[in-house]
Order: C-alpha cells, then structure tokens, then sequence
C-alpha cells in the first residue's frame, strides 16, 4: 500500500474570505478556495465565474503573429499550395483539423500532412519536406511541433519552401530561420498567457486570419469543440486564455460538435454532462489510438467528417484500433512492472529507465504513466526504433523531467516536450550511460518527498454544512483541470454510519458521518478495498475527498469520492 502525503494549500487571509463572503454571498468553504485559486474581490470573481470572450487576447500581440498573417495572405491572393502539417497525437491532429478546415473552406489549393510516427518519427521530417517539394508546395503551416526543427527548416529553404510554425513547446537556444514562429514560449514574446496547446496557437492564427480578411465569414469559435479536446488531452492548465476557451468549447462541445466529435461521444458512452475527465478518458484515447497503432491521418478524417455517416465510419475505426491499443499496452505494462520488481537496484532507484526492443513505440507514453502509478518516480520507457532508443518520459508532481532530460542532453540525439511529459531519442550505445547519468541527476535534484504520491488539500468542512447549494456553487468553478482542479476537502471525527462493502475485491463502499451530526453522505473509494480491515464502526478517521453528484435508478444524491483515509 503506496502512503500519501497529505499536503494543506495556504489558507488566504482572513480579510479576503470575509470579503467574498461577503460581496458574492458564498460560504468560508468556498470563499477560501477561491481565495486560494487568485481570486480576492468581486471583479475577479465574476470573471472566474462567468467567462465571456471578449477576456480573450488580441492574436496580433504574440510575436510573429502579422508575419504569418501577411505571408498565408499572400498565398491566398496568389493562390499558393499550403500543406497544414502537424503532429499525430491528440493536440497535432486537432490543430490540423482546426487549421485546414478553416483554410480549405475557401482555399481549395491546401492539403494535410501526419508524419507515420514509426517511419519519420515525432515532429518536421524530412520526408515530409521532400512530399511538400514533389507536390508543389511552397508554404507549409507546421503545429504542435517544428520548435527544435533548425536543420530541416534550412533544408525546407534550401528547396524554397516556407514554414510557419506554430508550436508550445520549450525552444532551444536558437530559433529555426522560419517565416514566422508563434510559440509564446520564446523569451522575446510578450503574449499575455503562455500556456496554449498547439491547437491553441492554431486558434490564435485563424483568429488573427479572420480579423485581417472581413471577406471570410468562417467564424473561428465554431472550432473551439477543437480547442476544448486539445485542452484537456494535453493536460496544460486551466486558467486563464485556456479556462476561458474551455469554458466555451465544452458549451459548443454540448451543444453543436462536429460530427466526428458527435460520433466519438456516442462511442465512448459520454451521455452526461461532458467535462474535461469526459474528454481525457473518453475522446483522447480513441483520437490518439489512430497515432499509436497505425497512422493518424483516421484521427483527422474523423475530424474533418463533414455528415454522420460519414463520421461513424472513421468513428468506429479509431475505436477498434483503441481496443487494439487497450491490449497492447496492459501487455508491455505488465512486461515492465515485472522488470521492476525483479531487479533489486532498479526497485531502489530514484527514477525508472526501461528498454525493450520490441516493446510498441505507440504505447510506451501509456506504460510509463502506469508505471509512475505503481513506482512512484520520474520514468523513461524506450524501444528501438531504426536501430536507435527511441522513449517517452513522465514525470511526478512538482518535478521538471524535461530540465533532467537537458542535464543529460550530451548523450541525446533528440529530444524535446514538457515539465511533466517528455520524448527522447539516443544511439544504443548510450542508453546504459544515460540510464545511469540520469538517475544521478534526478537523485541529486528531486527532494524525497516529491517521490511520496501528493493529496492537495484545499480546506477543513463539517458535513453539516454540504448542501445542494453547495454543490452547485462548485460545479460553476468548472471546467477543471491542472491549476484549477476540482477542491479536495478534508473531514476529522468520522466514523461509519453504514457496513462497509468492498466491491470487486477493490473499490471501497460505505456510509460516513461525523461526530455532533446529522449529516450522512454515501461514499466511493476507487483502488481503496485494502482500507477496510483498517475499519470499524467503533473507530474514528480523518478523510480527503471531493464532492460529486451520483445517479442511481433517477435520484440524485451527492456522494464523496474518497482520496485517502487516515486514522487517529
């Protein structure tokens, strides 16, 4: 049984709680968490509780943004081949989407371009290029990837080629020579937000677009449906430009999606309210299944499907591919929890470095987060892809992979990604050296307690004081997602108020309330049947927990989602 920290988030100051409670008539609960999450007076408040667009930057203050626009411009006025060129995971093939359904709604002299993850690898290949050149075309929009791209954007020009790349990811030292570059990660952009997803960037172009061409009457939020699943498949935070595009793209998402989003829905049995937990585990596996097991390119058809029919067809694809996908990846994480457990230095080890060569180069993301559940630290899964270490990297809250992963660059062919995810590719020869050189590295960074699984607590409640009301009020703080992440609460003196149920032989079941009340609520724990020998009726605990709506045969009833449970 992993042990938890429970980790209690500053209380604001008292002023600003009474403040709130006062000014929007909410409750000390919930005026601390949102104290907590920046929000202090009632100006705030209303923006954080009721988003509209008009809170979205101006596209023309990322840098780069009017070179894009004026150089796409002209390739319309001279009708110019524009290839969309993106990535094959969730935020690439939405960005394509995104970017050529806009364009070719009234630039027919455009196409899209996926690189085959197994033969060109991640990112600008120069396959890709070489297609481009063959095809005719001199412009080529790049998204979700091109940042790092410097030798084949000079080998694009060598052939009269442009790139404009849109991309989120950490530059390197140096810009590629493109046309332009919008990434407001690059030092000499002063954009207001610079946490946009790849399909984020997309959006800010055909913003951009649309404000410089009054002849387009496409209008850019009809793809926020887009928006809203890069956002949450790409686990960027959820504040900000990116909370309010959210907001809206659920809204669109709900209301009028696409009809190959429309199909997916359907598929993944999302019949509720769709929230950003919806689209994570139930669009971006099957979006991301295209990638993974055969090419993505069915990723973007299903996008683009313009009738139902249509849509099912791509739908129903992807969907058998995931299953595809389901299985492979239990079988490579069941391969690599058992290299673990059966090596003593790797069971002891601040980080995981795991090779395989025939291990599938689309399900080694997968395997290291599942890994990370059971092993508790920064992991690397490898396979051999063209007679090299080709990887994913996942990391553990708080600690930048990324910046480990640079540390250890000199070993790398090619590397690039985020704090928390990662991808790597290195010569054989060196994979023992860099399995050894990064665990040095992360030893010497990663303070213990980072590699001790982490509850955030937001703030102390009684029972008594969880109502309808209540919940309501926090279901307005969505949509929820890293930094804005839906409030865990914390209870003392509980004690059974129900026998306890264990099902599946895992998911605890049971009753609660607390000392001096009345209140008893139904509670879930996913993962926790090994608490209830710990358990009796005569026994107190403390609980972390958030608050969630359940319906059982048409009642509604709110029930706690059990985090961790600690006893007296």
């Amino acid at each position: 049984m992993v042990t938890k920290r429970w980790v209690h988030k500053e209380l604001p100051d008292e002023d600003i709680i009474s403040e709130l409670c006062d000014k929007i008539n909410v409750s000390k609960p919930i005026a601390t968490i949102l104290g907590q999450r920046g929000i202090q007076d009632f100006e705030s408040a209303k923006s954080f509780f009721r988003p509209i667009l008009d809170m979205l930057h101006d596209p023309f203050l990322m840098k780069d943004m009017d070179l894009a626009v004026a150089r796409i411009k002209k390739a319309f006025e001279t009708d110019e081949k524009i290839l969309v060129y993106g990535d094959y995971d969730v935020d690439g093939t939405t960005s394509v989407a995104l970017l050529y359904g806009f364009i070719n709604s009234f630039h027919y002299n455009s196409a899209f371009y996926i690189p085959d993850r197994y033969k060109e690898g991640y990112g600008i290949s120069r396959q890709g290029i070489d297609w481009a050149k063959e095809n005719g075309y001199s412009l080529i929009v790049a998204l979700d990837c091109g940042i790092k791209s410097n030798e084949l954007i000079d080998y694009a020009n060598s052939l009269c080629i442009d790139f404009i790349i849109c991309d989120h990811h950490r530059p390197g030292d140096h810009l590629p020579k493109a046309v332009a570059v919008l990434d407001p990660k690059r030092a000499d952009c002063n954009y207001p937000f610079k946490e946009l997803p790849g399909c984020g960037i997309g959006f800010k172009l055909i913003q951009a677009l649309a404000a410089s061409m009054p002849s387009i009457k496409i209008n850019p939020y009809d793809f926020l449906d887009l928006v809203v699943v890069a956002i949450a498949s790409d686990i960027v935070p959820i504040v900000g430009e990116n909370r309010v595009l959210a907001h809206f793209g659920i809204k669109r998402l709900s209301s009028a999606p696409r009809p190959g989003l429309k199909a997916l829905l359907h598929l993944a049995g999302v019949k509720k309210t769709i929230t950003i937990t919806g689209i994570v585990f139930g669009l971006a596996p099957r979006i991301n299944a295209a990638g993974r097991i055969s090419h993505a390119k069915g990723a973007v058809d299903l996008l683009l499907a313009e009738t139902e029919d249509e849509a099912y067809h791509f739908a129903d694809k992807l969907n058998l591919k995931n299953e595809k996908r389901r299985d492979v990846d239990a079988h490579i994480t069941e391969e690599a929890l058992a290299m673990i457990d059966g090596n003593e230095t790797l069971r002891n080890s601040k980080t995981t470095v795991l090779f395989k060569e025939d291990w599938h180069k689309g399900v080694i993301g997968i395997v290291a987060s599942r890994c990370i559940e059971k092993h508790y630290r920064p992991t690397i899964i490898l396979t051999q892809t063209d007679n090299k270490a080709t990887g994913s990297a996942r990391s553990v809250f708080g600690f930048d992979v990324y910046e480990a992963i640079d540390a250890c660059s000199d070993l790398l062919e090619q590397f690039g990604g985020h704090k928390y995810a990662a991808g790597l590719t290195m010569s054989l020869d060196k994979l023992e050296a860099f399995q050894l050189k990064f665990e040095k590295v992360v030893s010497e960074s990663i303070p213990d307690e980072l590699l001790i699984p982490q509850i955030e607590i937001d703030t102390e409640i009684e029972l008594q004081n969880i109502s309808k009301k209540f919940y309501n009020i926090l279901q307005q703080m969505e949509p929820f997602g890293p930094q804005n992440m839906p409030p865990v609460f914390f209870a003392d003196n509980l004690f059974l108020a129900s026998s306890l149920n264990v099902i599946k032989e895992k998911h605890l079941k049971f009753t609660v309330k607390q000392e001096g009340s009345k209140a008893a609520f139904d509670c879930i724990g996913f993962g926790l049947g090994h608490i209830a020998e710990q358990m009796s009726n005569d026994i107190s605990f403390k609980m972390a927990f958030t608050i969630e709506e359940n319906e059982f045969r048409g009642r509604k009833s709110l029930q706690f989602n059990i985090k961790d449970i600690k006893f007296d």
